[in-house]
């Protein structure tokens, strides 16, 4: 059974068709997995496979003062993006605790498309449209000119295809030249003859792309997609996109990012542009935990054992606990499971992890734990 007013993605007719297992997340009903999500994940990393999406939030902001606007709102510095390209950034509290991640794509010189977590996306929006309204002009007093901010989630569907092979599948599909599109870039065109705003851009670790559209268009974006491989291209759900994130380094809010978190002990202090003319959100605040350190540190940790790390499981040097796991789980491509901890700074191993009442041993190892460069 479903909580009520869980939503459907445009695509829950193909989940079903295809087996899936279906699990409510952030208020949407969401595939967990179509069969194993090991292989599902083994088909991202050695192939491709596709992604539903429709969950996340989409937030426009647009017109003359969009850029500006951005700046004061978030930690980036949005207003310097050239058209086409595309930034990871946050949206910080006045006291620097993260809000939210989000993907900032400069699409047009007076529109930007903001991309939120699911169940972010409500609070991003309210304080998009605060923070935009009342943003200074250039950071010396009046208000910026308008930037008008639009939430377009529920008129927009998401579907991504991610792995090496990625790029080859769509671009027969496609009138934009994907193969020669910069990672983190992205442009209008077609796919399968759909409108749709493509970008390469993920949260796998691998090349991918993202393809935007509306609602009505993911189901023929998707088969015209799974269509390029005899037997079609893999689906791949949330279970499988966990642990490939994990295996990325790449931070899960509510896991490695929250409101007590700020970019800095994250390991994310290249995200805050305090070098941005004029002032924005969280800025002052920022400003110190930059000068006096983080008061503790996202590491990677590689298990000594075959037992699992979980969320909230005690780090210990000793008998000492110096920290916690925000996610753990077993790592397809190592062959043992992984995780990431927040520790207090300057942690040194060994190092052990509290499984249910025994300390397992485990090596502190640098993150990512997979690179698809290397």
């Amino acid at each position: 059974m479903t909580t009520p007013n869980v939503r459907d993605t445009p695509l829950r007719a193909v989940h079903e068709r295809l087996g899936a297992t279906m699990t409510e997340f952030a208020g949407w009903l969401m595939p967990l997995r179509y069969g194993s999500e090991t292989a599902e994940h083994n088909a991202v990393r050695g192939g491709a496979a596709l992604f539903d999406l429709s969950h996340m939030g989409e937030i426009a902001v647009t017109g003359p003062g969009a850029g500006p606007a951005l700046d004061y709102a978030l930690v980036g510095w949005p207003s310097a993006l050239a058209v086409g390209r595309a930034r990871y950034t946050m949206l910080c509290a006045a006291d620097g605790g993260i809000l939210d991640d989000l993907i900032v794509y400069r699409q047009a010189d007076e529109r930007f498309l903001v991309v939120a977590n699911a169940a972010n996306t409500a609070v991003v929006l309210a304080e998009l449209t605060e923070r935009c309204a009342s943003a200074p002009a250039g950071g010396a007093g009046g208000t910026s000119p308008a930037a008008v901010v639009t939430d377009e989630s529920a008129g927009t569907g998401l579907v991504s295809i991610q792995g090496p092979n990625g790029c080859g599948l769509l671009a027969p599909l496609t009138d934009l030249p994907v193969a020669d599109m910069r990672y983190y870039a992205g442009g209008y065109g077609t796919v399968a003859g759909r409108p749709a705003w493509i970008a390469r851009t993920g949260y796998t670790g691998e090349d991918g792309f993202e393809i935007f559209c509306a609602p009505g268009d993911c189901e023929p974006v998707w088969d015209a997609l799974s269509a390029t491989v005899p037997g079609g291209v893999p689906a791949a759900g949330l279970a499988a996109r966990d642990t490939l994130r994990l295996e990325a380094g790449m931070p899960l809010y509510g896991n490695e990012l929250g409101r007590d978190v700020t970019p800095y002990e994250a390991g994310l202090g290249r995200v805050v542009r305090l070098d941005k003319p004029g002032d924005f959100v969280g800025r002052a605040a920022l400003a110190a935990r930059a000068a006096e350190g983080p008061r503790r540190t996202l590491i990677g940790l590689r298990a000594g054992s075959r037992r699992v790390p979980r969320h909230g499981y005690p780090v210990l040097a000793g008998p000492r606990r110096v920290g916690e796991v925000t996610s753990g789980a077993p790592s397809p491509t190592l062959g043992v499971p992984v995780a990431m901890a927040y520790v207090e700074v300057d942690t040194t191993g060994p190092l052990g992890i509290d499984i249910r009442g025994k300390t397992e041993p485990a090596e502190i190892t640098e993150l990512p734990f997979y690179d698809r460069r290397k």
